[in-house]
């Protein structure tokens, strides 16, 4: 069969153009091609990978347990002061114009009862006296434990349990009975009390009746030997002032409350009474808590920055080490955006599991903490979802520049230096 010219450069003319749509063709990656082919260039180098990725996730691990340690430390602090109330108000003795030290008028109690939003009133009233194991110890030796006169409703206002024994009653307020701190019991030597425990307290026996729970809102007593009011007159020669007066109010009321306080409690002298509320000391340790927490989000930064240098560090030796098979995807036909995609997709392969891996050690880091020290694991998901993102992120600048080296090889200078 005879061809003319015509028809042998048609021919040519639609080969040309089928193997030009052949390449097209072939050449086009989905999603799904893009991730096989970075995952494959990872698959390639396992403990560069490994290593790589671990930076990733000790930056993001840092971070996460950082946030995650501190919302559960604020959950449990929240659950704490649901349980004990915000509402507690104490008020005490301050200092005369003359720099003296002043004291509450002894009827300071029954007139801030008279406030209307305050529900409930007690006191107790700090006694010169030391309390000892037995009467053998010097009394130098005081173990840095104070002597209170409480009256018997101050365990419900301030909202302390009895851990052991029971507390004050209008039996044993009047007799030599104390109650005992938990950490001024285990300064006695006191495990638990009973008839038989006793303890030297103001030249006298005093039988231990109770140990108080640790106190939160109250941490004063945690140090303290606590003896009935009536006693402590009698025997202890006590003056009979309060030095501390704990005042609980309705909640919506509290702020009403605390600012007419002082002049309630000593009309004559409001500027030598100081108010205070506990629940708002727990708060100031929460954001002084937030400082360091601010430093250790500083010092898992650093690592992830480290780490994302550790990705780049790959990344540019894989170019190194791959140029041959740079410039043959190049000579079969890849573009310069195609292997600019398969080593920027490898750097975001590799950034989002070194991100994984971190989240899940952040999230173990912070259960086993919050375990320990017995408060719920609360790890925030704006703080996870923060963490593979900023992973993503570094893993693009990342892998930007290599993958920009490596488009810009061309065919024969990739093959002739490999």
């Amino acid at each position: 069969m005879l061809t003319t010219p015509e028809d042998r450069r048609g021919d040519r003319a639609a080969t040309s153009s089928r193997r030009r749509g052949t390449r097209l063709t072939h050449v086009r990656l989905r999603p799904r091609d893009v991730i096989r082919v970075g995952g494959a260039g990872l698959r390639a180098r396992p403990l560069r990978v490994f290593l790589s990725a671990l930076g990733i996730a000790i930056g993001i691990a840092a971070m996460l347990g950082v946030v995650g340690i501190s919302a559960s430390s604020k959950e449990d602090l929240n659950r704490q002061l649901s349980a004990l109330g915000t509402n507690l108000l104490t008020v005490s003795p301050g200092r005369t114009l003359f720099g003296e030290d002043a004291h509450l008028p002894a009827e300071a109690e029954g007139m801030i009862a008279q406030i209307a939003p305050v529900t409930s009133v007690s006191a107790t009233g700090s006694v010169d006296a030391k309390v000892y194991r037995n009467d053998h110890v010097p009394e130098g030796e005081s173990g840095g434990i104070s002597v209170l006169a409480a009256r018997l409703d101050l365990i419900n206002d301030i909202g302390v349990s009895v851990v052991s024994g029971a507390w004050l009653n209008e039996a044993t307020h009047r007799y030599p009975a104390v109650v005992l701190g938990t950490k001024a019991a285990n300064r006695l030597g006191v495990t638990r009390a009973e008839p038989k425990q006793r303890v030297w307290l103001g030249d006298q026996w005093f039988t231990v009746v109770g140990v108080l729970a640790p106190s939160v809102l109250t941490p004063e007593f945690d140090t303290a030997a606590l003896v009935g009011w009536p006693v402590a007159e009698e025997k202890l020669a006590f003056d009979g002032y309060p030095t501390t007066v704990y005042t609980r109010a309705k909640e919506e009321h509290v702020l009403q409350v605390r600012d007419v306080l002082a002049a309630t409690a000593n009309p004559e002298s409001p500027h030598e009474v100081e108010v205070s509320r506990p629940s708002d000391v727990l708060a100031a340790k929460d954001a002084t808590d937030a400082t360091l927490n601010a430093l250790l989000l500083g010092l898992g930064g650093v690592a992830l920055l480290v780490g994302g240098v550790g990705v780049a560090n790959t990344m540019v030796i894989s170019v190194l080490e791959r140029r041959a098979e740079i410039g043959l995807r190049r000579s079969l036909g890849a573009t310069r955006g195609q292997i600019r995609l398969q080593f920027l997709s490898e750097a975001l392969l590799l950034s989002a599991i070194g991100g994984a891996g971190g989240v899940m050690l952040g999230i173990g880091v912070t259960a086993a903490y919050a375990a320990s020290q017995g408060w719920p694991a609360i790890v925030p998901v704006w703080a996870m979802a923060g963490g593979v993102l900023a992973t993503l992120v570094i893993g693009g600048i990342a892998g930007f520049y290599p993958a920009v080296r490596a488009a810009r090889m061309s065919p024969t200078e990739a093959l002739a230096t490999s």
